[in-house]
């Protein structure tokens, strides 16, 4: 599950930005009005957490030219404008949820697993690709009916190949979605090499394909 994060306290884009990772999901934090447009029109996200006060704009201006562009993320506003009218103004212009600073972190998990819930009857939950069934609910990963063990960062590289099977990714593409930020080129192959080794059961019949000075594919 993709998280977009648009906070602009550094502190506190950092502590959600680890805490929500820890979790399992996926977490692109940004901190401007442009890196959030930015981010949502490169890639679709589950959930978008979305501060209100920031240095280049409103966040509920931003909120209201996502809903009128036809974006339907699941929104939720995390703000200190606490007033009962800020909260119905974020509802009406299209949020999901509002949840005023300052709060517990145990009460944001339990506001996103909640939208994550509310999309899972319209959304594809389980994905399928050969012998490899990955459910993104309940974080599980199976090999033909058998359980794999995978950590959290493993599984988040998974998801994205599920994602996007028998499509080439590039290095760049999925080292800035798992490591954002990070510039060990090297991290990438360790990590491919432990889903191998959990994953390719049959060296005959590969599932990952290495595209040598461009990236990988599932195939």
């Amino acid at each position: 599950m993709k998280i977009l994060v648009v906070e602009d306290q550094q502190r506190l884009g950092q502590f959600l930005k680890q805490g929500l990772s820890e979790c399992a999901y996926t977490v692109c934090w940004v901190g401007t009005c442009e890196d959030a447009r930015d981010a949502l029109a490169e890639t679709n996200y589950d959930v978008i957490i979305l501060d209100l006060s920031l240095p280049d704009g409103d966040g509920l201006h931003l909120l209201s030219e996502w809903r009128r562009a036809g974006f339907n993320e699941s929104v939720l506003i995390l703000s200190a404008r606490d007033a009962v009218e800020d909260r119905i103004k974020g509802l009406d212009l299209g949020a999901d949820d509002y949840l005023p600073k300052p709060f517990s972190f145990d009460e944001l998990l339990a506001h996103v697993r909640s939208l994550l819930r509310r999309q899972s009857a319209v959304k594809q939950t389980v994905i399928t690709h050969r012998c490899v069934r990955m459910d993104l609910l309940s974080h599980t990963v199976k090999l033909k009916d058998q359980n794999v063990d995978l950590t959290s960062r493993e599984f988040a590289l998974l998801e994205i190949f599920m994602q996007n099977a028998g499509r080439t990714l590039t290095r760049s593409y999925i080292s800035e979605r798992i490591w954002p930020g990070l510039t060990d080129n090297n991290l990438l192959d360790v990590y491919m090499s432990r889903l191998r080794t959990k994953l390719e059961s049959n060296p005959t019949e590969p599932l990952f394909k290495t595209l040598r000075g461009i990236g990988y594919q599932l195939v």
